[in-house]
């Protein structure tokens, strides 16, 4: 497996190992000369990998961290023309390639979720493990924070995130507590909200803590993640060449559920309606989807975070024709 070498401006995140490193380096088809896209730069992992698997390999990366991006700057200096990246969430992911007057790409990954670097942040907001304020933004320089929400929306917001970006069956108590908390004083750190939690979830029991699916809802509201990843996956097909590949890394079942139902819909040769005797769509391409691939035993004990992801590729290929006339 492939991971970042001894560069100092890497050193501070060592222990960083990019998740199926392996297989995305396969699935992409990365030892053949190619334009490749890491839509979420993070540590670097895989723009690296993808970098060495040809020298003739050119990789646009993208990140809205701005402590990623200006890592990266340095510690990506030795490929020189071959590497770039800009500060930019992949909902942008057109205007990018736009600018950059790139009108194919050969490869995409999405590596969905947190990086370590923002999991390992004693600042950010994103990890219980750490007291410090609630941001939990990706890019911590612009948008509301978690903070922000908590203090201001009202019970049934407050509920509906929980429930639909956690999946926390207790969202209308949590709700209710985080009113009647801030009349007291505001939610302002992550050891304010873990006492809330705990005190209406009870003390952890088992290696998932209470707060797990809080926390996981409020980066997700913060970040816009769900529809960013619905604008992300649909510009990445367009910008991809025939016979290209799309990989994308998801880590829980909410970002897991869109890929797996966008790249379905990619793999239909015709999207007109039920019953409709004669295609009109005028699909001219389609997808072809590839088996899941999980992480081996083996990656899993080496690096326990690698345990929920879920990889999923798919590519490009030309439509053979959609429905025959009745």
């Amino acid at each position: 497996m492939t991971i970042y070498g001894e560069d100092a401006n890497f050193s501070r995140n060592s222990g960083h190992v990019p998740v199926m490193c392996r297989e995305v380096i396969s699935s992409l088809n990365c030892k053949q000369k190619g334009v490749f896209v890491d839509c979420t730069f993070g540590a670097g992992g895989h723009s690296k990998a993808i970098l060495e698997s040809n020298t003739g390999n050119r990789v646009i990366a993208l990140d809205k961290d701005t402590d990623a991006v200006e890592s990266a700057k340095a510690g990506m200096s030795a490929y020189r023309e071959r590497f770039s990246i800009v500060k930019a969430g992949f909902e942008t992911l057109g205007d990018v390639l736009n600018s950059l007057k790139i009108r194919q790409v050969n490869g995409f990954i999405f590596d969905l979720g947190m990086s370590s670097m923002q999991v390992d942040s004693a600042s950010r907001g994103f990890s219980f493990r750490f007291d410090s304020e609630l941001d939990m933004r990706f890019d911590s320089r612009a948008g509301e924070t978690a903070a922000d929400f908590l203090n201001s929306a009202d019970e049934k917001e407050l509920s509906r995130v929980f429930s639909e970006y956690g999946e926390e069956p207790r969202s209308p108590a949590l709700a209710r507590a985080v009113i009647a908390r801030r009349i007291k004083s505001p939610l302002k750190t992550t050891k304010d909200l873990i006492a809330l939690i705990e005190r209406i979830k009870g003390l952890k029991r088992n290696r998932i803590h209470p707060a797990t699916k809080i926390f996981q809802a409020l980066r997700i509201h913060v970040n816009d993640e769900l529809e960013s990843l619905k604008a992300g996956l649909s510009q990445a097909f367009r910008c991809l060449e025939t016979g290209g590949r799309i990989a994308a890394i998801s880590f829980h079942s909410l970002e897991d559920r869109i890929v797996k139902q966008y790249f379905a819909y990619l793999s239909k040769k015709c999207v007109c309606p039920p019953g409709q005797p004669i295609c009109t769509c005028d699909k001219e391409e389609e997808a072809l989807v590839f088996k899941l691939i999980k992480p081996t035993e083996e990656e899993v004990k080496d690096n326990p975070r690698s345990r929920s992801a879920k990889l999923r590729v798919i590519e490009k290929i030309k439509n053979k024709g959609g429905k025959d006339a009745a």
